[in-house]
């Protein structure tokens, strides 16, 4: 029907935020529970989530430019071997892409026709986008990932450092984890929305993971604190 909308197209930033505010709730959630759990004192509590909360950040922010680069490095040498055969066997390339569009449904003569066309007009973006699955939106691009993924890790993080710094100090832990869950759900749920899946199902996959890796760090922080 006209008028629809669809969101693959953003389905990358997406992700890429998702990834990093679920990751800053949980990493530093679960540090300072684990932490708070060995009695540790308020400073020390602040300053371990302080601490990695920046470090956290900047390791999201490196280990996406390192990822995405290295799938702009194979896309450009793939697009370099398109280029090369382009020039060296351009016809080859003509038929090559003949084929692509006859196993998707075109007749031949209409295929060949639409092949031809295409490649008068952007010979090397026709190979990029049929041939190999290259388009502009979907296209790796690392600093703009690496940026994304450090400013949602940080603006996820500091939902539990600011729970810690604002909670009285017998609640410390509590408060954490509280705040943290419900900010998990709806981050959960907005993702789901976004991508138009269930609501309540994408919920309840986050929560699920935050209560393990909570109940988990906390358990730790525990014997930690009780052998110390």
């Amino acid at each position: 029907m006209p008028g629809h909308t669809h969101r693959t197209h953003a389905s990358g930033s997406t992700r890429a935020g998702v990834l990093g505010a679920n990751d800053g709730i949980l990493s530093i959630a679960g540090l300072m529970i684990g932490v708070a759990s060995t009695h540790a004192g308020r400073d020390a509590l602040l300053l371990a989530g302080l601490a990695g909360l920046i470090a956290g950040a900047l390791s999201m922010g490196a280990g996406e430019f390192v990822s995405v680069s290295s799938q702009a490095d194979i896309e450009r040498a793939d697009l370099e071997i398109e280029r090369k055969a382009l020039e060296t066997d351009f016809a080859g390339e003509h038929a090559e892409l003949t084929e692509i569009y006859v196993r998707r449904g075109l007749d031949r003569t209409l295929a060949e026709q639409v092949a031809g066309q295409l490649m008068r007009h952007d010979a090397l973006g026709a190979h990029a986008r049929d041939d190999i699955g290259i388009t502009d939106a979907l296209s790796a691009r690392p600093l703009q990932a690496s940026l994304a993924s450090m400013a949602s890790f940080a603006i996820g993080g500091l939902i539990p450092f600011l729970a810690a710094y604002l909670a009285p100090s017998h609640r410390t832990g509590p408060s954490i984890a509280i705040v943290s869950m419900l900010s998990l759900a709806a981050l959960g749920a907005v993702a789901a929305r976004a991508g138009g899946a269930s609501v309540i199902r994408g919920a309840v996959r986050v929560l699920i993971w935050g209560a393990a890796t909570m109940a988990l760090t906390s358990f730790i922080g525990a014997l930690i604190g009780a052998q110390g």
